[in-house]
């Protein structure tokens, strides 16, 4: 018989579900610091739908997106659901998910309780893709990101989600592994191989800022897997080796330059020469690493405000900017001179659809992509390790909070 709630790590029986789970809030009366905002609660466990999956948590991803669901900026998330007709007035986060499927709605066919699964964060209406067979479900109106935009994300014992989020968990890696990758992981994917004819070609030679970061260390990763040329820019010295093992052909410390930030105006002359001779020399520091004048085909962008006129500098002609965030801020800057004349393109992406993401996955199976999980937290540490990464004192790589996986190194429940 069923008990109405276990402990964290607890197992139940295969498919028994209890009323009641341990799960960690935000509630907007919390919203600040993350440390305070996420709070260990007991709340009913979410009902599924007929496409839905009920998914056993093992262990959870860590994404900036929750620290700003804690902070309740730029949006109250809950405030913005319960606009949309939703009724909880609290959120569970996480986007990143590695668990075994527990319960599947009637409609499911591609998954079967018992599954070990990593999830990925597109969530979209299904009838609203089906009615729309030709537009990439990415488009619609309807598209969320899971634990972020969508309530019940991974920081519980149960998740709910879409059939189509759940792909098969790598056997090679633990828990937390298989938790960390999939957001960061499938987001690089789409932006090196989805837009046409600028995706990643052999020898391309691609420019990847913030090169030790989650997102960095899987487009070094991916662009080396197709035979690309790799180049990352980093903040320290100290994150330059671990670029290079990740398969960077070498690294360039952005602190070495101080031309960052908005574009002055073409008409001042001494600010704009100023600014100028900065670009150069960075265009110059990508030309000393290859040992060649060639520029990057692709620049893999997320900083954005400070960077942005750099990158659209660099970039060769006919080459792409490829931009996911804006992490310096959002107001970017051009100089249309070198943009239409050399004929670049500046391109916005966003995470990824299941074919974006089922091929980030399949290359962490054929282990030609790590997930690069840095620090693992115990489940009690949810606030902490998002409070560390508002702090930008996290490590390199991708972290992850066990869940009902309670030790390191697990890599199976049986």
């Amino acid at each position: 018989m069923a008990k109405e709630i276990y402990a964290i790590g607890e197992v139940p029986e295969l498919g028994v579900v209890p009323a009641k789970m341990h799960a960690h809030l935000i509630r907007a009366e919390r919203y600040g610091e993350p440390k305070d905002s996420f709070q260990e609660e007991v709340i009913d466990v979410p009902e599924i739908g007929p496409r839905d999956v009920l998914v056993y948590v093992m262990a959870a991803g860590v994404n900036y997106n929750n620290v700003w669901a804690a902070l309740g900026i730029p949006i109250s998330v809950i405030a913005a659901r319960q606009k949309a007709g939703e009724k909880e007035d609290f959120h569970i986060g996480g986007s990143d998910a590695s668990g075994i499927v527990w319960k599947v709605g009637p409609e499911v066919k591609s998954v079967k309780v018992g599954d070990e699964v990593v999830v990925h964060c597109g969530t979209w209406d299904h009838k609203e893709a089906a009615a729309k067979p030709d537009l990439d479900p990415m488009y619609c109106d309807s598209f969320r990101i899971w634990g972020y935009e969508t309530n019940w994300g991974s920081f519980a014992q149960f998740t709910k989600v879409q059939d189509h989020q759940c792909l098969p968990k790598p056997k090679h890696l633990t828990w937390e592994e298989a938790a960390c990758y999939m957001l960061v992981g499938a987001t690089a994917y789409r932006m090196l191989h989805r837009w046409g004819e600028h995706r990643v070609r052999n020898d391309d030679v691609v420019l990847i800022w913030g090169g030790a970061g989650g997102l960095g260390s899987m487009a070094i990763q991916i662009a080396k897997a197709r035979g690309a040329k790799p180049i990352a820019v980093v903040s320290s010295d100290e994150k330059v080796e671990y670029c290079k093992k990740l398969g960077a052909i070498g690294a360039i410390n952005r602190k070495n330059f101080d031309h960052w930030g908005m574009l002055p105006h073409w008409k001042d002359n001494e600010a704009y020469g100023k600014w100028l001779k900065g670009a150069r020399g960075f265009g110059k520091a990508i030309w000393d690493i290859l040992g060649e004048r060639i520029s990057p085909r692709i620049v893999f962008e997320h900083p954005g405000e400070s960077t942005v006129p750099t990158s659209g500098f660099v970039c060769d002609t006919g080459g792409m900017v490829v931009i996911c965030a804006g992490t310096t801020g959002y107001n970017a800057t051009l100089d249309l001179r070198y943009h239409w004349m050399r004929q670049k393109r500046f391109q916005g992406s966003h995470f990824a659809n299941d074919e974006e993401a089922k091929g980030i996955n399949d290359l962490v199976m054929e282990g030609k992509v790590d997930p690069c999980l840095s620090k693992t937290w115990q489940f009690s540490e949810t606030g902490d390790c998002h409070q560390m990464m508002r702090e930008n004192k996290h490590p390199h790589g991708n972290m992850a909070i066990l869940v009902n996986a309670t030790k390191e190194g697990q890599k199976t429940l049986r």
